[in-house]
């Protein structure tokens, strides 16, 4: 697997480090980097993740075998759209959207009769920190990358998806949108709301800064994820929204079955269900990582 060209659309984290990433593995001759940011590029350009300096969307992708839309989920579509008459028919499209049912249906208005290009891709792996300056080549080493061809995804490019991902350390799954936006809401989406809304909680509160003075590594394993970028954050809530809802439901019967059990004050029922969390955590290995 080599690619002479890869259209970096989006100088961030993710795509930043994805093209490090494919550098490292020298899978790749250059790299064209689009943003609308200038600064964004220019970073790139100094860091040498990307290696040239595109002007446009369309130049980006003029010639390009290899694209990646590395944006907002909400900025999508428009990207998809504009790339279209530039891409090549053979060229492999993809993106890193953490929801996927809408990003597919955004591409069926947008590439039209290039959509055979798109394969849809989510790798779950990233920081708190966002921006080009913190991205590195070993970002999705041993981490998963799920992948959610539409009907119309050649099976060429999606076998060659798979490979990239692969090549540049992740362990690749493929499910269908609606499987993975489901499964995002329960391990990743409704994990972010509660910690945005538990550190909501504590900042409402006059004690704030008594309580944060006294915060250990607890709070901040906890915490940590609450200090995401809130403009990504926002995109993912909006764009899977039923399945969040789903998943919030389900939280709160399960804060309603402590509730009711510090209301009764029953020692024997507050073990059983930290027991319960204790033990599905303790079965859980992540994918790369020790418990």
């Amino acid at each position: 697997m080599h690619f002479k060209k890869l259209a970096l659309i989006g100088c961030g984290l993710i795509g930043g480090s994805f093209a490090l990433a494919l550098k490292r593995a020298q899978a790749i001759e250059r790299v064209s980097g689009f943003s609308a940011s200038l600064s964004s590029r220019e970073k790139a350009l100094s860091l040498h993740v990307i290696d040239e300096s595109a002007n446009s969307i369309q130049e980006a992708v003029q010639g390009a075998d290899l694209v990646l839309v590395a944006v907002p989920v909400n900025a999508i579509e428009a990207c998809l759209s504009n790339i279209r008459e530039s891409l090549s028919d053979e060229a492999l499209v993809m993106d890193v959207g953490s929801t996927k049912h809408q990003i597919t249906l955004a591409a069926q208005r947008a590439l039209k009769e290039r959509l055979h290009c798109f394969v849809p891709a989510h790798p779950i792996a990233g920081k708190e920190r966002h921006g080009v300056a913190h991205a590195e080549a070993t970002l999705f080493d041993h981490h998963k990358t799920i992948l959610t061809p539409t009907p119309q995804s050649d099976a060429h490019l999606v076998a060659l998806a798979k490979q990239v991902w692969q090549t540049i350390g992740s362990t690749v799954s493929i499910m269908s949108p609606e499987e993975h936006d489901q499964a995002l809401a329960a391990i990743s989406h409704l994990p972010h709301l509660i910690a945005f809304a538990a550190v909501n909680a504590i900042a409402q509160q006059d004690q704030r800064d008594l309580f944060l003075s006294l915060a250990g590594p607890g709070f901040r394993d906890f915490s940590r994820i609450a200090a995401s970028a809130p403009s990504v954050w926002v995109d993912i809530f909006l764009s899977n929204p039923n399945e969040v809802l789903d998943q919030l439901s389900m939280f709160k019967k399960a804060i309603a079955n402590f509730e009711q059990a510090l209301m009764r004050k029953d020692p024997q029922i507050i073990e059983n269900l930290i027991e319960s969390a204790s033990t599905v955590r303790k079965d859980w290995t992540p994918t790369g990582s020790k418990k």
